[in-house]
């Protein structure tokens, strides 16, 4: 009798233990979790009033980039801020000419200058050899910004990539006008596609795209080692592209990078991107006047005004490069487009969506700050 009592006492405690253990795993996978969302919070916290230099930085890190890579370096000087690219956050696989990286930056100087200008600084951009170096701003006083511009300004901390599925529903032609006069930087075209048969051929070469890039072993690698799985590591690092930002489940590092190369398979992604080229309402198609790093980084502003200005509108954006970024494919995305042989420089999606998903980290001021 005595002997039975003490094994159930043991397999109660055996019980408790692993409840115990489960319940705290499940906390700490919380803490984590809730951790991020104050310290993304922190950094997209709205700016008001004037602003210093470092605040103007912060604003413009919230910009869009390839991968999430931040590829960029800022310099504060006397009325005076220079944004130049980081070359050790290049992703060579996925772009191997550096378009993305210019690109990136472009998003970042609009970001910079919209911030400026809101906060009462005039700002004058300037490239630098050609925007091969970057670009530098210069500030000064007694800027008041026009309607479009207030309106971009204020839907920076809430601009995102949403892959999520969208509702479907058109977008309403005066808002399409909207987003085609704020989009509007000299020698930037965009093209907006709205056809129902227009969207199925860029759907297509999204796919086909897609399918190209994951049967490549390099471009596997590349992006895996920019892919955060966990809250922790997605905060720690303040980069990459965080699991559940993309839509997917949040996972130990030690347990997501196995599962990636588990379940991440080219008929999966592609019925995906079937599902959200479907759902979207139009496709944006911007191309530069010229090719190199000045054009690229006007493509970019153009770029991060249209986002901006889908977002105080109410619409999400998401890029689908694949069509770009996949070099024979090009020439059927500019006929889509109308471009003739001109090339294409970045495919955006947009629509409506109730989903919300996690916004991405961003490193902080610190560290993309030369002395």
């Amino acid at each position: 009798m005595s002997r039975s009592i003490s094994r159930r006492v043991v397999l109660t405690g055996a019980g408790g233990a692993l409840a115990l253990g489960v319940g705290a795993s499940v906390l700490s996978w919380r803490t984590s979790a809730d951790a991020y969302r104050r310290a993304v919070e922190d950094q997209r916290a709205a700016l008001s009033g004037p602003a210093d230099a470092r605040a103007l930085v912060r604003y413009a890190t919230l910009a869009a980039s390839g991968h999430n890579t931040q590829p960029w370096h800022f310099r504060i000087g006397p009325d005076e801020i220079a944004i130049s690219p980081d070359t050790a956050r290049r992703t060579p696989v996925v772009d191997p000419d550096d378009h993305h990286l210019y690109v990136s930056l472009g998003c970042a100087l609009e970001n910079l200058v919209l911030a400026a200008g809101a906060t009462g600084q005039a700002a004058d951009v300037v490239m630098v050899e050609d925007g091969m170096s970057g670009a530098s701003v210069r500030l000064s006083g007694n800027s008041s910004p026009g309607a479009d511009d207030a309106a971009m300004f204020q839907a920076i901390p809430g601009r995102q990539s949403c892959r999520a599925l969208y509702d479907g529903t058109a977008v309403a032609t005066s808002d399409l006008a909207h987003l085609e006069t704020a989009s509007q930087v000299p020698g930037v075209d965009l093209i907006l596609l709205t056809d129902r048969p227009q969207l199925d051929a860029v759907r297509d070469l999204v796919i086909d795209g897609n399918a190209v890039q994951m049967a490549d072993p390099a471009f596997l690698r590349e992006l895996k080692d920019w892919l955060r799985f966990s809250p922790d590591s997605a905060r720690e690092s303040g980069d990459g592209l965080y699991a559940a930002a993309s839509g997917n489940p949040a996972l130990p590092e030690w347990l997501g990078r196995p599962a990636f190369d588990l379940v991440f398979k080219a008929p999966a992604e592609n019925e995906k991107y079937a599902r959200q080229m479907d759902s979207s309402a139009g496709v944006a198609v911007f191309c530069a006047a010229s090719e190199g790093p000045a054009g690229w980084m006007a493509v970019g502003r153009a770029c991060q005004r249209f986002c901006l200005m889908a977002t105080a509108l109410g619409l999400r954006t998401a890029f689908v490069n694949q069509p770009v970024e996949v070099a024979a494919l090009r020439p059927q995305l500019a006929t889509i487009a109308g471009l003739g042989a001109r090339r294409p420089d970045l495919v955006l999606r947009f629509g409506r969506t109730s989903q919300v998903l996690p916004f991405s980290a961003r490193r902080p001021v610190e560290a993309v700050l030369l002395a």
